[in-house]
């Protein structure tokens, strides 16, 4: 067989099976370029927050508190604004007052709700408020149950905060659900999304550039070769 029909076919073969897949890495790498990573991050989303200044002095030993919990952990953070303890024990997570170490209650839904409006830059109501027990997909690796907080815009800003400390440990919204699922097809992972280096994308990858190779191969055969003119006879 000719190598210029063996490279139409080997091209034609390879680019049934790979064809498709690069199409979609070609539109999942479009979409993924022009909507920038600070807006699929969410960070327009979130005010900054002002965190007035406590003297040290005003503080309660971390240190006591830690062992009085038997914790294996403890932070200090800022819940509207005010100075709070977070111990991780065999109970799970407890807030405390930083400055009186008291144990605090649990945030509500209308506490959560104040929360929520305080974090988000935007202006619109809150359209819905739940507690989850069961964590969704798009924040895998978190630990429940969270609150779930949905605003009332066409992206659909989540806020995703902790029943222990109201803090705001995520946030998702339509745009980045859509760079999610184009990551998925991207990198060819359809369970976890996150593994780069699966055996399917591999697959694929390679099948790219044999096709890409086969189509080398048979561009030397679109051109018509020169015949070699002749030497004139006198």
């Amino acid at each position: 067989m000719r190598t210029h029909v063996i490279a139409r076919k080997t091209h034609k073969w390879i680019g049934l099976f790979v064809g498709l897949q690069v199409v979609v890495w070609s539109l999942s790498g479009l979409y993924m370029t022009i909507v920038h990573i600070d807006t699929i991050h969410g960070d327009h989303l979130i005010r900054v927050a002002s965190i007035p200044g406590v003297h040290a002095n005003a503080l309660r030993d971390p240190l006591a508190l830690a062992a009085q919990e038997k914790a294996s952990s403890i932070r200090l953070a800022w819940v509207d604004e005010r100075p709070i303890y977070v111990t991780e024990g065999p109970s799970g997570e407890r807030a405390f007052g930083a400055t009186s170490a008291t144990r605090l209650d649990p945030p509500n839904e209308q506490a959560i709700r104040a929360l929520a409006s305080s974090y988000y830059t935007g202006s619109e109501s809150i359209a819905s408020v739940e507690l989850f027990t069961d964590v969704p997909g798009e924040i895998r690796g978190r630990t429940p149950p969270l609150w779930r907080v949905e605003f009332d815009h066409w992206n659909s800003p989540t806020f995703y905060l902790s029943p222990v400390t109201g803090e705001l440990l995520s946030r998702r919204h339509e745009l980045w659900r859509v760079f999610d699922f184009v990551w998925m097809l991207h990198i060819m992972d359809y369970d976890e999304r996150e593994n780069v280096n699966n055996s399917l994308l591999r697959v694929f990858t390679w099948g790219a550039v044999l096709m890409a190779l086969s189509g080398i191969w048979l561009l030397f055969h679109a051109f018509p070769k020169r015949k070699k003119k002749g030497r004139s006879t006198l």
